[in-house]
């Protein structure tokens, strides 16, 4: 029996029949789950790419074959900043997850049994080379972009050194070349939470609609994520000091939650832990960590990034951000300028961390809908740019007093100007 969680409209491409991975072994009948909005065109040049995070599926927005909500529904959509009226998207579930692509989760057709603990090491290249198949596969020889979300922003930058003029341009977001101590240092936690859980078992444990599932580790594990993906400013305008209600408190049960906060982290983690398979969960958090696009490359970071061929980018991160610091993104954002790729890298300010660019579209979608629209008439379209949605804010004060500091005589940050290519924006 396989603990996968599909999303209904999923369709899936056929990796080929042996595929090889970096670190020794192979996949056979290996798979990848991917959803497409849209219409592609008959020059077959409207296509953009999705990669995601660690933990969300194909399904990145509705669509007639499933109406319900993607994880991604206020960003994608006919009239939204990726706008399915004029692109045709293709969002990819990662090779090695459990919701649709093979992973520890899925049949192993040599045994007829989930993998589990027997799963092959996976690396962010591979993700990246099934992912590029994928595309390859529905008939796309050069997609207009890949947008990379988080670890999704890895496995992009994989893509577009591994398979050069496979794509037009890159939209990064929240993205990053390798992993920082303090992220590794986290997922690390993570890892031996799950680990060390005694139905963990070796990676041979049950079903998670049954008791004897790693729960309590899956709960550690996504705790220790979720502290780590909003900001702490954001953690304190939710909850402050707020206290569980006495009828809601557990009785009995000494040390147990007491803060609202902790009801949140729990009442979440809950949920996610029966819906992720803990082995993917770890072989896609070690893929991060092992990820570093410089010794992937055989170089530097700058140079393999200098070395990606692109007419355009935009790399945008967030000031609150801990998992992903601002840095790794001027760190893109200047390696790509400098390899003589139109960048433009952009600082936005929001309480949100890391995950701001699942929550604030009202800051993330207006520039996502100019970049785009300048790609689409770059490449050559007479068809005019996509209006911002009524209601939305570009937040120009801030913008303003941003540009008005420097011309008072504050420097620009030295990583983002460093590059003459690269554009600055906060």
């Amino acid at each position: 029996m396989s603990w996968e969680f599909v999303p209904p409209a999923a369709r899936f491409a056929a990796l080929p029949g042996s595929f090889p991975l970096l670190r020794g072994g192979t996949l056979t009948g290996a798979r990848v789950a991917y959803e497409t909005l849209g219409r592609l065109t008959p020059e077959r040049d409207n296509a953009l790419l999705i990669l995601t995070g660690l933990s969300p599926d194909s399904h990145v927005a509705s669509h007639p074959g499933d109406p319900a909500p993607g994880w991604w529904e206020a960003m994608v959509g006919p009239g939204r900043p990726v706008d399915t009226d004029r692109w045709y998207v293709i969002c990819l579930n990662a090779l090695g997850s459990c919701k649709g692509s093979t992973g520890p989760a899925s049949v192993d057709p040599a045994t007829g049994v989930p993998y589990g603990p027997e799963f092959p090491e996976l690396s962010m290249e591979d993700i990246a080379d099934a992912a590029a198949h994928t595309v390859r596969a529905l008939g796309v020889e050069r997609l207009a972009c890949v947008i990379g979300t988080s670890m999704g922003g890895m496995s992009s930058l994989s893509l577009l050194a591994r398979h050069p003029g496979l794509a037009r341009a890159h939209l990064n977001i929240c993205g990053s070349a390798s992993s920082l101590p303090f992220a590794t240092a986290i997922r690390s936690l993570q890892r031996e939470a799950i680990r060390f859980d005694p139905r963990w078992n070796g990676g041979r444990y049950a079903g998670p609609d049954t008791e004897d599932h790693p729960h309590r580790g899956m709960l550690m594990a996504r705790k220790l994520g979720m502290t780590t993906y909003r900001s702490a400013r954001e953690w304190e305008r939710r909850f402050g000091r707020d206290r569980i209600a006495a009828e809601r408190r557990a009785q009995g049960e000494p040390f147990g939650p007491e803060f609202e906060v902790e009801a949140y982290l729990e009442s979440h983690a809950r949920k996610f832990s029966g819906r992720f398979d803990p082995n993917s969960y770890l072989h896609l958090s070690r893929c991060m960590d092992r990820f570093d696009l410089g010794e992937s490359c055989g170089s530097s970071t700058a140079e393999a990034l200098a070395g990606i061929r692109l007419e355009k980018a935009l790399v945008i991160g967030v000031e609150t951000d801990i998992l992903f610091p601002l840095g790794q993104q001027r760190e893109i954002a200047d390696g790509l300028g400098a390899g003589g790729t139109d960048t433009e890298f952009l600082a936005l300010e929001s309480d949100e961390g890391h995950d701001a660019f699942l929550v604030d579209i009202g800051r993330f979608g207006p520039p996502v809908t100019k970049f785009l629209s300048s790609l689409w008439l770059s490449g050559g379209s007479t068809c005019p740019p996509t209006p911002t949605p009524s209601g939305w804010r570009w937040s120009p004060a801030r913008t303003a007093a941003s540009v008005s500091r420097r011309r008072a005589g504050s420097p620009p940050r030295a990583s983002a100007s460093s590059s003459p290519a690269v554009t600055a924006r906060r």
